[in-house]
């Protein structure tokens, strides 16, 4: 079992990869999310940023702006 500290030094390093990785205005693809709510797989979407917890909040094309969540949901970039 990790402590604390080690499990806050943790999502640290997976926050600061997944702002590096989705900076506000990178374009997504819906590859999976387990969510009544969510858009249609495939739907192409713009990040507009990423919280203190690794959610990844998302203005999807459809209109939604239900966040991926790292380690349950999938997206993919798309373009450059």
């Amino acid at each position: 079992m990790i402590s604390e500290r080690e499990y806050r030094e943790y999502l640290t390093v997976i926050v600061e990869y997944l702002r590096r990785t989705y900076p506000q205005g990178t374009r997504v693809q819906l590859v999976s999310m387990d969510d009544i709510q969510a858009p249609p797989v495939n739907m192409l979407g713009t990040v507009r940023f990423v919280d203190d917890m690794g959610t990844i909040h998302i203005n999807w094309d459809n209109g939604s702006s239900l966040g991926a969540v790292w380690g349950e949901d999938e997206i993919r970039k798309v373009g450059k």
